[in-house]
């Protein structure tokens, strides 16, 4: 019985051994394979996927531990019409960068608007801690020395992640050395400085928490984001929607029709019996779904406006209260 217990534990130990080895085998195959495949699916704008991953896990981690609870402390103690002041006030500084690269643009008839824009906000806005020239309809721009260079011819060549800085691009970067030269709070105090960062930091607060809650790869969704608005600053909002996006956007179409084409086949026949349109059928949908949108940001506002007036007259009838109690 021994002998055979023996003779049956080896064949067993055999086996497992074997299986061992092939599944071994097959997965140091199949990452052969999937870095191949990597290597040629690889996107061409971002050739340094791997080092820019791991920058951007290592900028998540410092906004995490540090950015983000200074951040949150500055908007806990600072007031909201200081926080606006102190928005207004830096914003409109930036309008010296964007009037030089107007010119550099050969923008002259928008230089103008900036300089005027930048001398209402300086003189009538108190040093622009208010955006008094919007009232007038002079809307702020965006020019920077990137925008620049692309209107030169320069390439924009790869997109890169870099250490506290964040996104960029090959382009991006002599553009930002160029705009933080111009930029007058470079010359400042550290102090003042330290405000602008955090202040930067706490209007980004709630595009960040829209990445980390709703895209299922932050690291994609931010660098598509960031070259697609990039592009089309660089185009000055003339860019058209890539065939990718065309047929992602073709394709959710088709899968939202298909769903709904087993609830509603009904629906989807006329009078004489034909089918109707998918993509009619799904654009009516969607119109319909723009009116509820619309009708439904109404009702909210008029919602907001009984519970602010709801809340005015309670704080009367407290203070009412409170002076028949003295």
């Amino acid at each position: 019985m021994n002998k055979l217990n023996g003779n049956r534990y080896g064949k067993i130990k055999q086996t497992l051994s074997g299986m061992l080895i092939g599944a071994a085998v097959t997965l140091s195959g199949c990452a052969s394979t999937g870095g191949v495949e990597q290597q040629v699916e690889a996107n061409p704008v971002d050739p340094y996927e791997g080092f820019n991953r791991k920058m951007y896990v290592f900028n998540d981690t410092v906004d995490d531990y540090v950015a983000k609870p200074i951040s949150d402390a500055y908007k806990f103690i600072t007031p909201q019409f200081v926080q606006t002041g102190v928005f207004n006030f830096f914003n409109n500084l930036k309008n010296i960068n964007i009037v030089l690269n107007d010119v550099l643009q050969a923008k002259f008839q928008q230089s103008a608007h900036d300089t005027g824009r930048f001398a209402i906000n300086t003189t009538v806005g108190l040093a622009g801690l208010f955006d008094v020239a919007k009232q007038f309809g002079l809307e702020q721009n965006e020019e920077d020395f990137e925008q620049t260079l692309a209107v030169w011819g320069v390439p924009q060549g790869s997109y890169l992640v870099l250490p506290f800085l964040g996104p960029t691009t090959a382009r991006g970067i002599p553009g930002s050395i160029f705009d933080t030269a111009a930029n007058p709070v470079t010359y400042v105090g550290a102090p003042v400085q330290l405000v602008s960062m955090l202040n930067s930091r706490a209007n980004a607060e709630g595009a960040l928490k829209f990445i980390d809650e709703a895209a299922l790869d932050p690291y994609v969704f931010t660098r598509e984001s960031f070259l697609q608005w990039r592009n089309s600053l660089a185009a000055d909002g003339k860019v058209d929607v890539s065939d990718d996006l065309l047929d992602f956007e073709e394709e959710a179409l088709e899968d939202d029709v298909n769903a709904a084409s087993g609830q509603a086949a009904a629906a989807e026949q006329d009078a004489s019996g034909n089918t109707t349109n998918p993509k009619a059928f799904a654009l009516k949908l969607s119109a319909d779904n723009k009116e509820f949108e619309q009708v439904s940001n109404s009702f909210s506002s008029t919602a907001q406006s009984f519970d602010a007036t709801a809340k005015s007259f309670e704080e009367a009838s407290n203070k009412i209260d409170q002076l028949k109690f003295k």
